[in-house]
């Protein structure tokens, strides 16, 4: 599988270590909250609302420079909106190397 990286924040930033920085609290505020919620939707059955965690997850997840990992999401993102969970255990570890990788940023 393959691996997160930072090097889409390098390219962004720069030599900004300010704006560098800037992206990796984002990142690290916003994805256990963007994780948890959905989460809680594929818990309780949302799976529409699901499909939108999804889509916003997808944005990460191309900041993270994880190419097949966003195809997988995008097509799990599309068999939600039909009530399909089939992909969620792929998605489920792309999401923890993710949350891995960004805690140790």
């Amino acid at each position: 599988m393959e691996q997160p990286n930072n090097n889409y924040i390098e390219q962004l930033s720069g030599d900004s270590i300010d704006f560098r920085e800037k992206m990796i609290a984002i990142l690290k505020r916003e994805l256990p909250e963007e994780i948890t919620t959905f989460q809680n939707q594929i818990q309780n059955s949302n799976f529409a609302e699901a499909a939108q965690s999804v889509h916003k997850l997808k944005h990460k997840i191309s900041i993270l420079g994880l190419e097949k990992s966003y195809y997988i999401a995008e097509e799990f993102e599309k068999q939600l909106k039909k009530n399909n969970t089939a992909l969620q255990s792929d998605f489920k570890a792309i999401l923890e190397k993710m949350q891995q990788f960004v805690q140790e940023l």
